[in-house]
């Protein structure tokens, strides 16, 4: 399912040899809850059923590590940095934990400042991007002009006119209030550093610039799928595809968002002190249960998580090992015993059809 294009597309990829997916990762401010786990676990399947296909996956997850909320978090005992590292070492925990492949790359953001500074020069020299005045508070910011770009909202279908402003900078340097940043000029309460030099002064890159750019730099200018969360299609996948294309990249050819984890049919969100830290969970359940308690939905769908939740999985996950043991048992003494590795048609025939989990499962 094409989330740009609202409809199933069957996937042709760039390179048949060399599938590429740039999935967003972590702002790794605080440690994971379990809405970070189906995310990144729906997009593990998806790899891995595309290594299945073509053989070869090229899969990006990126750390966002320097972030207004990175900064936010940071105290005096524990640098923005030391924070960002720990909290990524939770992640890579979490993710092990419950079979999560690592990436082929996992760039973190602060190691791509050069191209993202080369991006937004690219932006600027196209007419798509421009420094706030020097005699502003704003000074030293960059702001992508929204109403420069024609297609700005094609992602979500929306006219600009509709959008909310975007609260992402000192609106008193933006020419439009939905204009968003690229550069964030150095504040005078920001650590120094957390800022880097750059052609229109010392400062650090805006949320959306760093995934552009890295996408490119370890994918190419076009690349078959970007995936990520239901909840960052707008402003984040809005504006990484409008800064990326009016820089003339292809950009990606198809964009996949998971459903979002709810409690009580309200999303789980650390803004709302809802959410289950998945470092909780997996101390007290089996991590194959919440890998198949996370999986067990289809993925474009809302998983409203109870306690039963786990139960459930808990109890079909106990129907397969009584299977094996039973099958063992029966087997014992065979001196011939083979695991049929072929993969049973009506299995692949639910995966390819938009990964359907819930039906290969059963």
């Amino acid at each position: 399912y094409d989330t740009k294009a609202q409809t199933l597309r069957d996937f042709v990829p760039l390179d048949p040899g060399n599938v590429t997916i740039y999935v967003c990762g972590p702002t790794v401010q605080s440690g994971p809850h379990i809405g970070h786990l189906r995310g990144a676990l729906s997009f593990d399947i998806l790899r891995r059923w595309l290594t299945h296909r073509y053989g070869r996956v090229t899969f990006v997850r990126n750390v966002t590590d320097i972030d207004d909320k990175v900064l936010a978090n940071a105290s005096d005992g524990e640098p923005w940095w030391a924070l960002a590292y720990r909290m990524e070492l939770e992640f890579t925990r979490a993710y092990t934990a419950i079979g999560i492949l690592p990436p082929t790359y996992e760039p973190r953001a602060t190691a791509s400042i050069p191209q993202m500074q080369e991006l937004i020069q690219r932006l600027i020299e196209a007419g798509h991007a421009y420094a706030a005045a020097a005699d502003t508070d704003a000074a030293g910011d960059v702001y992508f002009d929204v109403r420069s770009w024609v297609d700005y909202g094609s992602l979500t279908n929306q006219s600009i006119d509709a959008m909310e402003p975007a609260a992402d900078a000192d609106p008193r340097g933006k020419r439009d209030p939905r204009d968003f940043a690229l550069w964030k000029g150095a504040k005078a309460d920001e650590p120094a550093s957390a800022t880097w030099g750059s052609p229109w002064g010392p400062g650090r890159p805006g949320w959306h610039i760093e995934c552009s750019a890295m996408a490119r730099r370890y994918l190419g200018s076009e690349f078959d799928i970007h995936g990520g969360g239901l909840d960052l299609r707008f402003p984040h996948h809005e504006n990484e595809l409008a800064q990326s294309t009016a820089a003339g990249d292809g950009f990606a050819r198809y964009w996949v968002h998971n459903g979002l984890v709810t409690v009580g049919a309200q999303k789980m969100s650390k803004s709302l002190f809802n959410f289950v830290l998945a470092e909780d969970l997996l101390r007290e359940r089996d991590p194959l249960v919440v890998r198949y308690a996370l999986a067990a939905a289809h993925y474009r769908s809302s998983l409203d998580i109870t306690t039963s939740t786990f139960d459930e999985a808990e109890a079909a996950l106990e129907r397969i090992r009584t299977f094996l043991e039973r099958a063992l048992r029966t087997l014992r003494g065979t001196e011939d015993v083979r695991v049929d590795a072929a993969v049973p048609a009506a299995f692949a025939t639910a995966l390819d059809d938009d990964l359907g989990v819930p039906q290969a499962l059963a």
